[in-house]
């Protein structure tokens, strides 16, 4: 099976992503509206499921292997359903709060007894934190905020960084007042594939990876400087300085609030492996899979592809990440596929969330 390769090797019983790290305006630009359509997506912490509502899909089938991670997903359904706007950002940690513990404990009343039981246990984090900043990769960043990005940049450095200012005025910055030596060192030490592994995603998940994770980090950090405009950026600003400042990732902004909480229902949550719910008939209109592809071997990957088309109509989208591992149709599967380049080449480069290599739209063809 596609997914027993990673499951053998890297633990699912804790929250690894409270919040999404993967771009949900490019996701959801490159899907396309789903009026009446099944659509099959990673759930991780449930964040870029919420955003696929926005497209009007009949229903969205939620799928991950950690029971931790659609325990995520349903505590925000209950918040959603529970609380106004403000109340949601605040549980979450997106903004300051002085009454999380009575949101949370509100919350978690609603909550079906296993996921009231996962949740009462991660309490005291979530209280201190908010929700979405308690997953291993939350941590992670936080350890490298605190400890380790003092050492290269202070404050008045990291307010610039993240201050609006022309393509050019941006690059220059960077060159001179951000590339220092100090930070390359720490981009090497703290980025390394060992570090990572070991604070952050999972070693196993590097398995089919080659070449350095510090200097891909280092490249992809310059689109995310210059590129891009840093001051509009919820990833960099969030890794930076653990706070949003109100430039909010799509799933968490207001003006989808009240689409996302009506569409709750549409929700279907499954805790197993992505070829649980790959049924021949399933005839999904699309698929978000985040970056699974890069955690399995090329006959695995060849594999679960093969399962995904089976379950999908003509006409149907993937829509999928790289981070470092290079994955697109495995040749046996191309003559089914119609890249979707113009969408990739948008997403590209429009991508806030720069840590990744590659982004993938391909459709089926029958």
């Amino acid at each position: 099976m596609p997914e027993t390769e990673i499951a053998a090797k890297a633990r699912f019983d804790t929250v690894r992503y409270a919040q999404a790290w993967e771009d949900a305006d490019v996701l959801t630009e490159a899907m396309g509206p789903r009026p009446g359509d099944t659509l099959v997506s990673v759930c991780a912490s449930g964040d870029n499921c919420l955003a696929l509502l926005t497209l009007d899909p009949e229903r969205v089938v939620a799928v991950d292997l950690s029971p931790a991670q659609t325990a995520c997903l349903k505590l925000r359904i209950a918040a959603l359903d529970l609380l106004a706007h403000d109340e949601f950002l605040e549980l979450l940690g997106a903004v300051p709060s002085t009454r999380r513990a009575s949101l949370f404990d509100r919350v978690a009343a609603a909550l079906d007894p296993e996921t009231r039981a996962f949740w009462a246990g991660r309490r005291p984090d979530a209280l201190r934190h908010g929700v979405a900043f308690i997953g291993r990769f939350e941590r992670y960043f936080r350890l490298f905020r605190r400890f380790l990005l003092p050492l290269a940049h202070g404050r008045r450095t990291v307010d610039a960084m993240l201050r609006p200012r022309p393509p050019d005025d941006r690059a220059r910055f960077l060159d001179e007042r951000w590339n220092t030596w100090r930070w390359r060192l720490l981009v090497r030490l703290f980025f390394s594939r060992r570090i990572m592994g070991a604070l952050g995603r999972d070693t196993a998940f590097f398995d089919h990876v080659s070449g350095s994770v510090a200097d891909h980090v280092m490249a992809r950090s310059r689109h995310a400087a210059v590129d891009l405009n840093p001051a509009d950026n919820p990833y960099l600003r969030v890794i930076l300085t653990g706070r949003y400042d109100g430039v909010l990732p799509l799933p968490w902004r207001a003006e989808h609030y009240d689409s996302i909480r009506n569409r709750t229902g549409r929700l279907d949550i499954r805790t197993g492996a992505l070829e649980s719910v790959l049924s021949p008939g399933l005839g999904a209109g699309g698929f978000y899979l985040s970056d699974i592809f890069e955690y399995m071997s090329p006959a695995a990957f060849a594999e679960a592809y093969g399962r995904i088309l089976g379950a999908g109509r003509p006409g149907a989208r993937l829509v999928y990440w790289n981070m470092m591992a290079p994955r697109r149709v495995p040749d046996r599967h191309r003559p089914r596929i119609t890249p979707q380049p113009d969408l990739e080449a948008a997403g590209k480069a429009a991508d806030k969330a720069f840590f990744y290599s590659d982004f993938v739209v391909e459709d089926i063809v029958g």
